[in-house]
């Protein structure tokens, strides 16, 4: 009974563990190994498309700041939706496994302002915007309205020169 006993728990073990470890994977905002730069040409042709910006949100599953960022927003409806209607959202990996040093090079070093950092395109994939979020926090958490400013200060119709035309 007992080795029977044994090799039944054993197993439950493996599954949960490998159930535990497939979650944690699939859950994960920052992919270390995923194609970024191709990532980024899709969302730019997307946001063309959708007369929409990319907003690329640097960090990694390590970084609870990142994290705390994402939450924040998501489970806000108003940020939820200005951050629908106006970005196509990207989580640029920087971890030990892969910091995607070549790619930040081309934004000019973003990583200098710590994690988060958040990088604006336009839909020609040009950066217009790089957003330091230590700017944005408040206490253990983020302002929403400097974050709500944020997104709306750097939207397409906030930089379109047509918004400023008299009418």
């Amino acid at each position: 009974m007992k080795p029977v006993y044994r090799l039944l728990l054993g197993a439950g073990l493996l599954l949960f563990l490998s159930r535990s470890s497939f979650s944690q994977e699939r859950d994960s905002l920052y992919h270390p190994f995923a194609p970024a730069r191709a990532d980024i040409a899709a969302a730019v042709k997307t946001a063309r498309t959708t007369h929409r910006h990319v907003l690329i949100q640097v960090g990694g599953n390590w970084c609870s700041w990142c994290l705390l960022l994402q939450h924040f927003w998501t489970s806000d409806p108003i940020l939820d939706s200005v951050l629908k209607a106006d970005y196509v959202l990207y989580h640029l990996n920087y971890s030990k496994e892969n910091e995607n040093l070549p790619l930040l090079a081309q934004y000019g070093f973003p990583q200098r302002f710590g994690f988060p950092v958040l990088l604006v395109l336009d839909g020609k994939g040009r950066l217009i915007h790089t957003q330091n979020t230590g700017l944005l926090e408040q206490g253990r958490g983020y302002n929403r309205e400097k974050v709500l400013e944020t997104l709306e200060q750097w939207s397409p119709e906030a930089i379109d020169p047509a918004t400023y035309r008299e009418k």
